[in-house]
This record gives C-alpha cells, structure tokens and sequence, in this order.
C-alpha cells in the first residue's frame, strides 16, 4: 500500500493579499505568479513549509471586493519579476488560481477572524 504524504495531515492556512491595484491581480491570473512585499514572505514560507495547502484570498485596496482566490504552488524564492512595476516586492512564487471572481465584501460578513480581534474578513 502506499504511504501517506506526509504534509496531509498538516493545517491549510488561508492568507488575505491585498493589492493595491486590478493590474497586479490580471498578471498574476496570466502568469500563475505573485509577488509580496519582503516583511510578508517569511509567514508565507513558513506556512508553505508547515502546511499541507496554503490558500490565498485576493482583494484590490479600495475596491470592496474579492478578486478571487489561489492556491501557494512554490515557496517564495530568491529571483524579482518585472512584471510589477513596484520596486518593493520581494521574490516571486507560483500561484494556481482557483477562482476569479468579484465577490462584494458584504457576502462575506459572516466570517469573523479569531486571530484579529474577531473582525469582518475583507
């Protein structure tokens, strides 16, 4: 029989990124990439590292909606893309996009997060 993979068992860990623009979001659903700032990537890394599915929650700054959502498909490595035109994001890593579509935040009001004082999830 085959053994279990050894990540299975492991927690899925759910992160918010917040873009600050629509552009961002169309080039990472393009080319299944995302990029963050450097003070991000350490939790994130850790997470891919420490967890069997890492999902990641899409929303533009401003814009009252989700954009959608992806799942971490690397850990986030060393090389810079040029697709972002910011000079403050860190490496890049791979992301498969599982759903892209604008969701209102107020669909989404019912979710409380215990790790931030029980606040709406937006």
């Amino acid at each position: 029989s085959k053994s279990s993979s050894p990540r299975q068992n492991m927690p899925v860990r759910y992160f918010i990124m917040k873009s600050s623009n629509l552009q961002n979001i169309g080039i990472s659903q393009q080319k299944g990439i995302w990029s963050t700032v450097p003070s991000n990537e350490g939790k994130l890394n850790r997470a891919f590292g420490e967890s069997s599915r890492v999902y990641l929650i899409f929303s533009v700054q401003g814009s009252g909606c989700f954009q959608g959502f992806a799942r971490m498909g690397s850990a986030i490595g060393c090389e810079k893309s040029q697709d972002w035109a910011s000079s403050g994001f860190g490496g890049v890593f791979k992301v498969e996009w599982i759903r892209k579509e604008s969701i209102p935040f107020q669909f989404a009001h019912h979710l409380l997060n215990p790790w931030n004082d029980s606040k709406k999830v937006q």
